[in-house]
């Protein structure tokens, strides 16, 4: 035997002149949501393209230079480059004809913070939805020509490629990324040097590097510690996305946070509204109120002045799912920061705890350095609110600050190429700029029924041919033999994909149910095993590698698939990415979702097959509650949630199996002579109608930019301006309020009525103690509704009292006069809060007295 050494070189080609700008193309995440550019790529080499995992910048880095030296001679290839980039060239450019209306200042900009961003497989910083949610918030915020940055976490390990073996087992794959095939590069001074920071950890200051990436318009800022001058310790911060202990979360939430700020202020960028996407990145709060305290500004008021323009939104709908730190360790990590911020200890922790615990909890330092909060849907609104009604304590979780914004998705993203080329045909060019407009939507409608049947059989062929692609290498690597993949393929058919497909697929939590399909096996055999009207079942997706409760839902997946009487008709796909996502969304015929209620803050994967034409079978929860019209898919209503759960699976998978039996089944197979169901393509056409104007991440953005960026862009100004006088005047109004709060009583004078006429005036008369407090401090306020046997039949009407000017001992006296606006019995409650003119929300105190 003999030894030798293995030594390697790269040789990279030179871009040939004429296609100089493919560089500048692989380099802007535009392309993930332009396909014509994807395709300019892979046209150059299929084979390469797919290799490369449809990474434009690793491809131009291996293409064969001949190839690209053809390219540049080829008038047609030429064509539509050119073409690609005058169209790029056009989104990048043009002014935008909104920048008026937009209710922003040219001193506007905003910062989003995340501690994951999905926008396309060949960027791996995301593991799911949360990722997503982000990339589409950005790519929104480009298309409207928002002046907007992000900030994130560069990780070398994304979330991890799964492979499934025979016994259904997932097998976490982890890759590092080389750093120069994704499409980002280093942020760099003048001179030509790295953008770097330092960040102060316990007895050491590591040294963070800056990169960025290109989103159309909006540029993501990506932090990195992986430096030569780091210890391995610190090069491990950012290494792996979601990975290590609570030391190394709280590690990584503190350069996002923390090292963000400094990045951003390195850079020279200064936001005037800062948006914090949970609660990862909130450790953004004390930085931003340590350099607001450079100057002559206090802690309290410093406080205000950082909240005042910082939106707060949580995605989770459970209280574990929040993160949060023992006080030992917010203690070793921020001791430092008490002396430069002026606090104690006990000060600082007060930020972060509630009154359920001593630890120091994320969301609630996000929400109390934050003057708006959202959650992600109307239900996800009500749950958070209940969720975090501790942090105002004596508000009705109804009436707190916590509002919501429901998610949607980006469009071009998600939505086929077909769709897109037929809505040209159809609908003219500008639909894309009509995202929003319902009215504009019903055109819809006009589509010849089969053309829109085409285009949803044609996706569903391109479906089954990369889900039979991917079975037949799931297949060999398990070292399956021919005759078991000729099984497992015998209805997925590209041919003649006329076989009803259900798909699910998504993380394997626990909550989301992936097994509900299969609580009754028998009942399920008979609505998939029936001759003339096949099903065909397809599950894809991951479980976190800690989540062993979540493996054994796919390993259960697994072995019913491997039944004899269900292989082929249930198909696992190993693999989850964005890639089969889109396939996935835009292929299957139903798109199944049962999470338990009221646990899916949201969820996007049923929007973005509702957008293509699929129809979706969900439990009420999350978007779909506000999405389902009882016309544009089914619903699976949800059981109380104090109901047993093993009673509520059971109800709630006989629910699904009836609509399955009795609605879907028969729907979809009442075909016509011409081969397709007329009633079934009349649904997908609303489905699409009614999903797309109101889902869409344009109409997300656009209500974040109306209902929260524009006011906090004005409370900005009015906190700040004359020497930050607004925040200083709110600071020290909140501390006397706080002081003298515990001793506010309220007690009626007048003689209760019981029984009046229609236009009567009723006159009410209170005394408030005030405790030192003036009248201009608080408002006095009547809640009166209708009622009938204890059931209240109209929202609460709200009426003010004024002030009369007396005072009786140590009381201001208020009154009221009222005519009753409704007939029947009325209920109403007397109570008084806090109140100023500078305070974002009226109740951002959480102080209330009852009567």
């Amino acid at each position: 035997m003999f030894s030798k050494t293995t030594y390697t070189i790269t040789i990279n080609p030179k871009i040939p002149p004429r296609l100089e700008r493919l560089e500048e193309l692989a380099n802007n995440l535009w392309y993930s949501w332009d396909r014509a550019t994807r395709m300019l790529f892979s046209r150059l080499d299929p084979v390469l393209w797919s290799a490369v995992g449809h990474n434009p910048k690793a491809f131009l880095k291996r293409a064969d230079e001949s190839v690209l030296l053809k390219a540049a001679e080829d008038p047609n290839f030429l064509t539509t480059y050119d073409s690609i980039l005058s169209t790029f060239d056009s989104y990048l450019y043009e002014p935008s004809q909104r920048d008026k209306a937009n209710g922003l200042r040219t001193k506007d900009q905003i910062v989003y913070f995340c501690f994951e961003f999905g926008f396309h497989e060949s960027l791996p910083i995301y593991s799911g939805g949360l990722g997503i949610l982000a990339g589409d918030h950005c790519k929104a915020a480009s298309d409207l020509h928002l002046p907007f940055v992000a900030v994130g976490l560069l990780y070398r390990q994304g979330y991890f490629s799964q492979t499934i073996d025979n016994q259904g087992n997932q097998r976490a794959v982890y890759t590092d990324s080389d750093f120069e095939d994704l499409p980002v590069s280093p942020v760099l001074h003048d001179d030509g040097s790295e953008v770097r920071i330092q960040v102060a950890l316990p007895g050491r200051q590591v040294t963070v590097k800056i990169w960025m990436a290109k989103i159309g318009r909006v540029t993501l800022y990506l932090l990195d510690t992986d430096l030569p001058e780091n210890s391995q310790q610190d090069r491990d911060i950012t290494h792996k996305l979601y990975g290590g202990d609570k030391t190394m979360r709280i590690e990584q939430e503190i350069i996002l946070g923390i090292g963000g700020v400094r990045a951003l202020h390195e850079m020279g960028i200064k936001p005037t509204i800062w948006h914090i996407n949970e609660g990862h990145a909130a450790f953004m709060i004390p930085e931003r109120i340590r350099i607001l305290m450079r100057g002559d500004l206090d802690f309290d008021s410093a406080l205000e002045a950082i909240a005042a323009n910082t939106i707060f939104t949580t995605h989770t709908a459970v209280p574990a799912g929040h993160d949060h730190f023992s006080e030992e360790m917010v203690q070793r990590y921020f001791e430092p920061f008490y002396r430069e911020l002026n606090i104690n200890h006990e000060t600082f922790m007060a930020l972060g705890q509630t009154a359920s615990s001593k630890d120091f909890n994320m969301t609630a330092l996000a929400v109390r350095g934050s003057r708006t909060h959202n959650g992600v849907s109307k239900i996800h609104g009500n749950v958070s609110a209940k969720i975090c009604q501790d942090l105002w304590p004596q508000i009705e979780p109804e009436e707190n600050p916590l509002a919501y914004i429901t998610n949607g998705v980006h469009v071009p993203t998600f939505l086929a190429q077909e769709w897109t080329d037929l809505f040209d045909r159809y609908l003219g060019y500008g639909w894309r700029t009509k995202l929003c407009d319902t009215t504009f939507w019903q055109q819809i409608y006009d589509i010849p029924d089969h053309m829109f049947w085409s285009i949803r059989q044609s996706l569903k062929s391109q479906m089954l041919f990369g889900i039979r692609d991917r079975l037949a290498e799931q297949n060999t690597r398990n070292h399956g033999s021919e005759a078991h993949l000729d099984r497992l393929l015998k209805f997925t058919d590209p041919v003649n994909p006329n076989v009803l497909t259900i798909g699910f697929a998504r993380r394997f939590a626990t909550y989301k149910r992936a097994t509900l399909l299969f609580e009754n096996l028998n009942w399920l055999r008979k609505i998939v095993l029936d001759e003339e009207y096949p099903v065909l079942l397809i599950f894809a997706g991951k479980a976190h590698p800690a989540d062993v409760p979540g493996q054994d839902l796919i390993r259960r997946i697994s072995q019913i698939a491997h039944m004899p009487d269900f292989e082929g008709r249930l198909l696992l796909v190993e693999g989850y990415d964005l890639r089969l996502a889109r396939r996935l969304v835009a292929g299957v015929d139903v798109w199944l979702n049962n999470p338990i209620y009221p646990l899916e803050a949201s969820g996007t994967s049923g929007i973005k097959a509702g957008i293509n034409g699929s129809l979706n079978l969900s439990v009420l929860d999350g978007w779909w509650e506000e999405g389902y019209d009882g016309l544009n898919g089914w619903a699976i209503k949800p059981g109380p949630e104090n109901m047993e759960a093993v009673v509520r699976d059971q109800e709630e998978s006989l629910a699904l199996y009836e609509i399955l039996q009795d609605q879907v089944i028969p729907l979809y197979y009442n075909r016509s002579k011409f081969g397709y169901s007329p009633e079934w393509v009349r649904m997908a056409k609303h489905s699409m109608a009614s999903l797309l104007p109101g889902f869409s991440a344009s109409r997300m953005v656009e209500q974040y930019l109306k209902n929260f960026y524009y006011p906090a862009s004005r409370q900005n100004d009015r906190y700040r301006s004359d020497q930050f006088s607004g925040a200083r005047e709110i600071a020290a109004w909140k501390s006397r309020i706080r002081s003298a709060w515990h001793g506010v009583e309220i007690r009626r004078l007048d003689i209760p009525p019981t029984r009046a006429c229609f236009n009567d005036i009723l006159h009410f008369k209170v005394a408030a103690k005030l405790n030192g407090l003036t009248p201009e401090d608080v408002i006095v306020e009547m809640l009166i509704s209708r009622q009938y046997k204890k059931t209240r039949l109209s929202n609460f009407n709200h009426f003010s009292f004024e002030y009369t000017g007396i005072q009786e001992q140590d009381a201001h006296i208020f009154e009221l006069r009222l005519s009753p606006e409704l007939c029947g019995k009325q209920e109403y409650f007397i109570r008084i809060y806090p109140y100023h003119t500078l305070l974002t929300h009226p109740l951002e105190m959480g102080m209330m007295v009852w009567m």
